[in-house]
């Protein structure tokens, strides 16, 4: 006897049963697939970003904010600081290196970014084309930026003040691209990267500027300034000494990456995790009804099976054919499970890349969805048990005489 595909066919006798146990169970694994596939890929995006910047260092406000709009490009800064502070700051014992950001425009959403050259060099930026920029309004774009914008190489734009569309457009100083860079899986594939001094030219409202080379010369020193500095540590005890020392002797804020970073993922895990309950709710519920689905069948089938154990078919046949029932329905389940999750974070990641934040992707595996379909399966298997000990247990004699 074939279990299969006498499986198989009680499962297809009873379609629209089928479908909402399957179903049921699908929606369960595939809300904790996409947590999974989210959170996993959030947190490896973010700590990419993050990596190797010890301290960021902007206007007082939240250090949270300053995070979010320094590293990760995700919030509005906090203002703007002294180019003369951020100059003493670059020179303290404790700084091995400082990277500026002067930010504030922005182009068709994309954030202009105005830093040094260390800015790509710290994430390994490589060329698709083009080069760094020479002199100020000379722009590098990111990977995403070029795909959406359609721009090349000699492409001119104007950014505009804010970090959203329908700013003040700055006509009088129009950028060039000049690099465009290879996409890398880092903040840089949606910024648009361009010297400090660009960013200067373009606000600097109460000038003439005829030479935009020799901008800084023309600025006052009050008149320089910068949103945030990326600083690396000189030595491990700088990580007690500069924040403390900014904190209290300058009119700046000092942030930690990784530790507003691990908070901000103690806040998202609340939600993640009453989600993740949520899905598991699901997931049982699902179990249950598989019980009552196989309880009900063996109801209906006792005749059935006991006319099997008159045909030759032992006890342990019967057992086997609700058990693997329960699998069935399971492991179709969390097949499903896995295509819904994959594909909604696959739709996810649209949303998210239509609103030019961080991505993510469905065509990702990782190694947590196994226990996901491991659990669907012990469901299924735990959801039979009783119906398939029934079954072992089926008095042939008696069954028979009732008909």
């Amino acid at each position: 006897m074939n279990i299969a595909a006498l499986s198989f066919s009680y499962l297809k006798a009873r379609p629209l049963n089928t479908a909402l146990n399957v179903l049921l169970l699908a929606l369960g694994v595939a809300t904790i697939v996409l947590l999974l596939l989210a959170t996993h890929q959030l947190e490896d995006r973010m700590r990419r970003d993050a990596q190797g910047i010890d301290l960021v260092v902007g206007a007082k406000g939240s250090p949270m904010q300053i995070i979010l709009s320094a590293i990760y490009h995700l919030d509005v800064p906090t203002g703007n600081i002294p180019w003369k502070q951020a100059l003493e700051i670059s020179k303290h014992r404790a700084v091995k290196r400082m990277i500026p950001l002067a930010l504030g425009d922005s182009y068709r959403g994309f954030r202009i970014a105005g830093t040094t050259p260390d800015y790509l060099q710290h994430y390994g930026a490589r060329f698709a084309g083009g080069r760094a920029w020479q002199k100020p309004l000379e722009a590098v774009i990111g990977a995403e930026v070029a795909a959406r914008t359609g721009h090349g190489l000699g492409t001119k734009f104007h950014g505009v003040h804010g970090l959203g569309d329908g700013g003040h457009a700055h006509e009088d100083h129009p950028y060039e691209v000049v690099g465009i860079l290879e996409r890398s899986g880092t903040v840089l594939d949606r910024l648009i990267v361009t010297s400090y001094q660009s960013v200067w030219v373009v606000h600097a409202e109460h000038h003439d500027i005829k030479d935009v080379s020799d901008i800084e010369k023309q600025l006052g020193d009050d008149e320089k300034e910068f949103t945030a500095l990326l600083l690396q540590y000189a030595t491990p005890l700088a990580v007690a000494m500069l924040p403390r020392y900014i904190n209290n002797n300058t009119g700046m804020q000092a942030a930690s990456p990784a530790y507003e970073t691990a908070r901000l993922f103690s806040i998202i895990g609340v939600g993640v995790d009453v989600l993740r309950a949520f899905a598991l709710v699901l997931i049982f519920s699902a179990g249950l009804s598989v019980f009552i689905a196989l309880y009900n069948a063996m109801n209906e089938r006792r005749y059935d099976l006991a006319v099997m154990r008159t045909l030759g078919a032992r006890p342990a046949t019967l057992m086997g054919l609700l058990l693997f029932e329960g699998l069935l329905l399971a492991l179709i389940g969390a097949a499903l499970g896995l295509a819904l999750g994959h594909g909604f974070a696959e739709i996810l990641g649209h949303v998210l890349r239509a609103a030019q934040q961080v991505e993510i992707s469905g065509r990702v595996f990782v190694i947590e969805e196994l226990w996901v379909v491991g659990l669907a399966l012990g469901v299924g298997v735990l959801a039979a048990l009783i119906p398939a000990w029934r079954a072992y247990r089926t008095d042939i004699a008696a069954t028979l005489a009732r008909g």
